[in-house]
C-alpha cells in the first residue's frame, strides 16, 4: 500500500528542514514531531512518530531509523549515526539534504533527455501497427478477396496488429523487468553494473556519476570524524553503482594493510588516473577531503556532459532504428507487390 522506502524528494525535504531547525536550537525530539506532523505521506509521518518516540525512550536517531525496515538508506543511517558522535549533526543533514536535491536534478535530467527518443520508438511502432490493421482491413473490404499480406510478416487486421503490439511491447517490458532483476540482486548488479561501464558513453556517463557520489561520500563522513574503513565502504555504497560497491573488499583490504588510499582506489582499476593523481598529491598535504569535495561537482559536470552525449546517441539510435524499420515496409511492400504482380502476368 505505502512505499517500503522513503522517496528521495521526501528525504531532501526531511533533511534540509531537520538541519535547518537542530542549527535553530530547537530541541531533537520537537523537531522530529513538528516534521512528523508536517508530512503529508501517511506511511513517513507513521515513520517518524515512532523514530520520535525511541528518541523519547533514549535512543540515538540512528538507531532508531534502523529499525524502520529498510525505510532510511543505510548510507543516511551512517552519517547521521557519525554525527551524532562527532556533535555536527545540523551540517551533515544540510550535506545530505544536498546530494539528494542534485540526485534528482540528475534523474530530471535523464528523464528529459530520453523522453523524446522514446516517444519516436512508440511512435514508430504504433505507426507499423496502423499500416498492418490498415492493409488487412482494405483486403477484407474487397468481397470474395482474400487479404495480401503487403509486408510479409503474415500480420493481417485488428489480429494482426495487436500481434504487432503485444510482441514490440512485449520485447520492451520484457527488457526491463530483465533490467530490474538484475538490479535487485547485488550479485547480478555488480555483473550488469561491470559490464555497462565497458559500454562506450554509457560507461563513461555511469563511471563520472559513481565517482562523484564517492568523492561527495568520503569528504562528508571524513569531515563527519567516520574512521577510514567505514567511511570508504559508506562512499562505496553510495556510488549506487554495484561494479564500485563489490570492490569495497579490495579497498579496505588494502588499507589495512597499510596502502595509501591512492594505491587501494588504483587496484579497482575503476578510478582514472586524474582522479588518483589529486588523491595521491591531497595525501601528501593532508587534505584528502577538501580535495574530494573538489572533485565531486567536477566529475558530476562531466557526468551531465556525458549524460548529453548519451541522449544524443540515442536519438540516432532511435532515427536509424525508425528509419530502417521504414525502409524495410516500403520495400517488403514493393516486393510483395512485384510477387503479385508476377503472378497474375503468369496467369495471363
Amino acid at each position: 500500500m505505502f512505499a517500503s522506502h522513503i522517496s528521495l524528494r521526501t528525504l531532501e525535504l526531511f533533511s534540509r528542514s531537520l538541519g535547518t531547525m537542530l542549527d535553530s536550537g530547537v530541541p531533537v525530539l520537537k523537531a522530529l514531531t513538528t516534521l512528523s506532523r508536517r508530512t503529508g505521506n501517511a506511511r513517513c509521518r507513521r515513520v517518524l512518530e515512532e523514530v520520535a518516540q525511541q528518541v523519547k525512550q533514549g535512543d540515538e536517531i540512528s538507531v532508531a531509523m534502523r529499525e524502520q525496515a529498510g525505510y532510511f538508506p543505510d548510507l543516511y543511517c551512517d552519517m547521521v549515526s557519525v554525527a551524532e558522535h562527532t556533535g555536527g549533526l545540523p551540517e551533515v543533514l544540510r550535506g545530505l539534504a544536498d546530494h539528494y536535491d542534485n540526485l534528482l536534478r540528475t534523474r530530471r535530467m535523464f528523464l528529459a533527455a530520453i523522453a523524446w527518443p522514446v516517444i519516436q520508438l512508440v511512435g514508430a511502432i504504433f505507426i507499423v501497427g496502423g499500416l498492418i490493421y490498415l492493409l488487412g482491413t482494405i483486403g477484407q473490404s474487397t468481397p470474395n478477396a482474400e487479404p495480401t499480406d503487403m509486408l510479409g510478416w503474415g500480420l493481417l487486421g485488428p489480429r494482426g496488429a495487436m500481434i504487432w503490439f503485444g510482441s514490440a511491447f512485449g520485447l520492451i517490458g520484457g527488457a526491463f523487468a530483465l533490467y530490474w532483476l538484475l538490479k535487485t540482486t547485488f550479485r547480478q548488479q555488480r555483473l550488469l553494473d561491470s559490464v555497462l561501464l565497458k559500454v562506450p558513453v554509457i560507461g563513461r556517463c555511469m563511471r563520472s556519476f559513481a565517482i562523484a557520489r564517492f568523492a561527495w561520500g568520503l569528504h562528508l563522513t571524513q569531515n563527519a570524524g567516520m574512521a577510514i574503513v567505514p567511511s570508504l565502504e559508506a562512499s562505496l555504497r553510495a556510488t549506487g553503482n554495484g561494479a564500485f560497491q563489490g570492490m569495497s573488499r579490495v579497498v579496505v583490504d588494502r588499507i589495512k594493510e597499510g596502502d595509501e588510499l591512492s594505491v587501494a582506489l588504483e587496484a579497482t582499476s575503476l578510478f582514472p588516473e586524474d582522479f588518483l593523481h589529486t588523491v595521491q598529491v591531497a595525501e601528501t598535504s593532508g587534505t584528502v577531503p577538501e580535495a574530494l569535495h573538489r572533485l565531486s561537482p567536477q566529475f558530476e559536470d562531466q557526468a551531465r556532459r556525458s549524460l548529453a552525449l548519451l541522449a544524443t546517441a540515442a536519438t540516432v539510435v532511435v532515427w536509424l532504428f525508425v528509419a530502417g524499420m521504414i525502409i524495410f515496409v516500403v520495400f517488403s511492400i514493393i516486393f510483395q507487390y512485384l510477387a503479385i504482380l508476377n503472378s497474375v502476368m503468369d496467369f495471363k
